[in-house]
């Protein structure tokens, strides 16, 4: 074999190269080094193994080519520790199974598309996967993966108030106020693409002649991974002596002024269930005299009333999540029967928008709870001052500016830039997507 010696082989002329011909082999012996200082094209890089795994776990070297069959289960592949900037890694569905039995990836410190956790998985049917390092900020990226899917999406928290409809105030004669909607709130860790779907429930009507009010309607929040949130609806305010008593909601409707005892009143979702929602109405605890007791708010019980003066509604609760104090689901307030000595005064609504109630004399109609704030209606004194509806209620959701998609349905409002928070308001049923 003959052997040539020099330091330096160029082309006779022009600019190629040409080792061999087609057909020829080029050995290269062991333990010989090609450093490279321009750009190699045309050589593979990646070493095929000729055995299948087929473990629950297996650790890969870099520069690899692996074949994954998880016919019989899943399995964890551990990348490799310390890479270099360049290194690459192909691993494939070779048998199509992937999809009943995923591959996860173990990172062994290092970051994948910039990130530590969650572990990526791959759980889609003859997928090839491609990953190249790039160097410690960002770590492993693929550069082909079937799936085209983020593998390391990264949750956010995203804030809730959801508020069910109010109760109608309780119908003539002398009518308790409508409970508040049920209040509730919750912070939960959503990741990117869940559809989550929103309710927001009306608000009930006002009672009719001697009738009680209606109840709200539960207003809900739901989603793949969410803690379901659902507020059940206020109830309605009693009315004449044989509907005296208030509905139990999420806040109770008042008693009317029939009523002689406190029991008379609806139950509320008290703070000492679990989870609050809101308070017992109020009731005429003393008998023979008319004014109707206040419904329950999401903050305070409805009052009781003791002559014929209407009472309160209970109070309502604030919330700040849209980025300044806000109080809403106050109770509506009871009837008052007439302007004699007695009193007769009206019942005032419960403060987050209760509707104040109606008076027999001079004739006073109660009035609806404030719309999306979830408060019951004021209760009616007569045919000349009927009662009011209750509020519909409200979902309002808040995340970090930088999480926020922009996908809605629905028409809620959206505030961007709240302390770096984006709000979303819906004053009817609608989604999110995340």
């Amino acid at each position: 074999m003959s052997k040539i010696e020099v330091d330096q082989v160029d082309p006779q002329s022009g600019t190629t190269l040409t080792l061999g011909t087609s057909g020829d082999t080029v050995s290269i012996p062991s333990g010989v080094t090609l450093a490279n200082a321009g750009t190699a094209t045309g050589f593979a890089s990646i070493d095929w193994q000729s055995t299948i795994v087929t473990g629950a776990t297996h650790t890969a070297s870099a520069n690899q080519g692996i074949w994954i069959n998880t016919t019989s289960n899943a399995c964890t592949l551990t990348l490799p520790g310390s890479p270099s900037v360049g290194d690459q890694l192909i691993f494939s569905d070779f048998a199509r199974t992937w999809g009943s039995n995923a591959v996860t990836l173990s990172l062994n410190g290092s970051k994948f598309q910039g990130f530590t956790s969650p572990a990526p998985v791959y759980d889609t049917t003859g997928e090839t996967v491609h990953i190249v390092y790039s160097g410690s900020t960002q770590g492993w990226i693929p550069i082909n993966d079937g799936a085209v899917a983020n593998e390391t999406a990264q949750s956010y928290n995203i804030e809730m108030l959801v508020i069910a409809g109010g109760g109608g105030g309780g119908g003539w004669y002398y009518g308790g106020g409508g409970g508040a909607g049920g209040y509730r709130t919750s912070t939960q860790a959503m990741s990117a693409g869940v559809a989550l779907t929103v309710t927001v429930g009306d608000g009930g009507t006002a009672g009719g002649n001697g009738a009680k009010g209606t109840s709200g309607n539960n207003s809900s929040i739901s989603g793949t991974g969410l803690t379901t949130i659902t507020s059940t609806g206020g109830g309605g305010g009693g009315g004449d002596a044989s509907n005296k008593i208030g509905i139990n909601g999420g806040s109770g409707g008042g008693g009317s002024g029939y009523s002689s005892s406190a029991g008379d009143a609806g139950s509320g979702n008290a703070p000492s269930t679990s989870p609050s929602q809101g308070n017992d109405g109020g009731s005429n605890i003393t008998g023979g005299v008319y004014g109707g007791g206040g419904g329950g708010g999401a903050g305070g019980e409805g009052a009781d009333s003791s002559n014929d003066n209407g009472a309160a509604g209970g109070a309502g609760t604030a919330s700040s999540i849209t980025g300044s104090s806000v109080t809403r689901a106050g109770g509506g307030g009871g009837s008052g029967s007439d302007n004699g000595s007695a009193g007769g005064a009206l019942g005032p609504g419960g403060a987050g928008g209760g509707g104040n109630g109606g008076r027999e004399s001079p004739a006073v109609t109660g009035t609806a709870g404030t719309a999306n704030t979830g408060s019951g209606g004021g209760g009616a004194a007569s045919p000349a001052a009927q009662g009011g509806a209750g509020g519909k209620g409200v979902v309002i959701l808040s995340m970090p500016d930088a999480d926020y998609s922009g996908t809605t349905t629905g028409s809620p409002t959206v505030a961007t830039g709240v302390s770096g928070k984006t709000v979303i308001t819906f004053n009817g049923s609608g989604s999110y997507t995340t």
